[in-house]
């Protein structure tokens, strides 16, 4: 018995052919940059656990916003980092608030050139460094939480966000937040939900950049990286009470979960490649253990190809121009 010539490569043989066939493709319209303003610089501060990644100042990060809509990407998503902080993270509520005020400066600078996203949660402007009010005995109040998320998400509405990302996973915050823009009017203001996020050691540069004041752990309200079944009951959850969008947070290690949510949602699907996983391949390729743009277009192209099409990566300025490039 005779087999014809099976030759695979004959798909690979140039960079042409390779493109011609290439099954993921990653876009910089897909990518979102995630930027820190902190109340009160005069000039950028470097994080020393991010390199490369800054806390704006409200000056650099108006320039920075514009960079990247010249790069491409597809959106921007603010935190703030405010000068004091009390127990119940009236910051993040008031209207002349660090991120707030970030918000409409970065509205004014760049209007609807890309998308202008914002955390909603209250840990970079609670004194004890949890996403939600505390009872008496230390625990997280997730009904008052919701509350403060509504007051939160109209305060950041009417500051001109075009979506905002609840991420600190109260049980019932994507219905509340919805009702609450609604009832003030802001009905074309989107919600991305952090629906699986996942209580991950991947998140401690992160905390650098928030210079969390976080006391014991968040265990009791982010998920478990155990469980898979779990995440996608909190998504469908999500959906059901009106996210536009979801998220999986982070996105390497739960590249499972991330391909589980496509295939049971319709809705657009995020996933965070969050600083500990850009920290890690920036320390490598400092020590020419790695190549560095091979590896961060790698990373992306995998989040990629398990279904996330929208991708939240600290590399997406750099990404987008190595990808317009041709890269």
């Amino acid at each position: 018995m005779s087999y014809p010539d099976m030759r695979p490569r004959r798909l690979r043989r140039n960079a042409a052919m390779r493109r011609l066939v290439e099954e993921t493709r990653v876009a910089p319209a897909e990518l979102v940059l995630p930027m820190f303003v902190k109340e009160g610089l005069t000039e950028p501060r470097p994080v020393a656990s991010l390199p490369g990644v800054v806390q704006h100042s409200r000056d650099s990060l108006r320039k920075a916003a514009v960079e990247a809509v010249q790069a491409g990407v597809g959106g921007i998503m603010l935190f703030g980092v405010p000068a004091a902080r009390d127990e119940t993270g009236s910051g993040g509520l008031d209207p002349n608030g660090i991120l707030n005020v970030a918000i409409r400066d970065v509205v004014a600078e760049i209007g609807d050139s890309t998308v202008v996203m914002s955390d909603l949660c209250l840990d970079e402007f609670t004194s004890h460094g949890h996403c939600g009010l505390l009872t008496p005995g230390g625990e997280v109040d997730n009904d008052r939480t919701l509350a403060a998320y509504a007051e939160m998400a109209v305060a950041q509405a009417a500051a001109g966000v075009g979506v905002v990302g609840p991420s600190g996973m109260m049980d019932g915050q994507v219905g509340v937040v919805r009702r609450a823009l609604d009832a003030a009017g802001h009905h074309d203001v989107a919600i991305l939900a952090y629906a699986a996020k996942y209580a991950s050691a991947f998140y401690g540069p992160f905390r650098d950049a928030v210079e969390s004041t976080l006391e014991g752990d968040r265990r009791s309200y982010q998920q478990s990286p155990a469980n898979l079944r779990e995440s996608l009951r909190e998504v469908e959850l999500d959906v059901a009470e009106g996210a536009d969008m979801v998220m999986v947070k982070p996105a390497l290690p739960y590249l499972d979960v991330v391909a589980a949510v496509r295939d049971r949602v319709e809705v657009p699907v995020a996933a965070y490649q969050v600083s500990g996983e850009y920290a890690m391949v920036e320390a490598a390729a400092a020590n020419g253990w790695l190549d560095r743009d091979r590896v961060m277009l790698e990373t992306l192209t995998s989040i990629r190809r398990a279904g996330a099409q929208i991708i939240l990566t600290y590399w997406a300025v750099e990404a987008a121009r190595l990808l317009r490039a041709g890269y």
